[in-house]
């Protein structure tokens, strides 16, 4: 193994959330006046943390979106969620491998902390991760593509940035993962290799990733 922690993204990582969470972002936004199809809703918030919606929205139509946006979002996501949310096919291997060879990893996520919550006690993931291995960007104030989160994840699980390695599928994460010194491989599932720019590797499906661990 050639680091010393896996950092793991969250949200179409770990729980194939992304198309869901998208699907409801963009058409919430629609239904309160600002039209959002789903592919622009990946464009833009795959991978960001909640207040860049409103910081675009702001930016883009002058308005302010409703102070219970974030509430009602999130209900009905977590709705969702509950209904139909799957883990990541492969992931459940590659966190039972890491185990076993004793590699630490954790999870760090634009998501709040219920969501991650949420995500795992649907999927079942929850068995992989102890509380302390879980950080959100509710930690730390600012979102990718800043690096603080990575840090913070480095800094708490007591490993240097550079002997750590982020999964990462969204090019705002990618960004943050590079800021943050760590090299980072990007997950190709659903965005493509060539938006994934400064990625050290890319990969496709879940079975591939303790090969380029190795």
């Amino acid at each position: 193994m050639r680091y010393d922690l896996v950092i793991f993204d969250n949200d179409g990582v770990l729980v194939d959330s992304e198309p869901i969470s998208n699907t409801i972002l963009a058409d919430y936004l629609t239904e309160l006046g600002h039209p959002t199809t789903y592919e622009e809703s990946l464009r833009d918030y795959m991978g960001a943390a909640v207040h860049r919606v409103h910081d675009l929205v702001a930016e883009r139509s002058g308005q302010r979106l409703p102070d219970d946006f974030d509430e009602k979002y999130h209900e009905r996501v977590f709705a969702a969620f509950q209904r139909e949310l799957k883990p990541v096919a492969g992931v459940d291997e590659v966190l039972g491998k890491l185990t076993a060879e004793g590699v630490p990893y954790c999870v760090a996520s634009s998501g709040s902390h219920e969501r991650i919550e949420v995500g795992h006690h649907k999927t079942g993931l929850s068995e992989w991760f102890e509380e302390e291995w879980i950080f959100s960007s509710q930690d730390v104030g600012k979102g990718k593509p800043a690096p603080d989160l990575f840090l913070y994840a480095a800094q708490n699980m007591g490993v240097a940035p550079e002997r750590c390695v982020v999964i990462e599928d969204s090019p705002l994460g990618v960004q943050a993962a590079r800021a943050a010194g760590m090299d980072v491989y990007g997950f190709t599932a659903m965005t493509p290799q060539d938006r994934l720019v400064g990625a050290t590797a890319c990969f496709a499906d879940m079975g591939q990733l303790m090969e380029l661990l190795a």
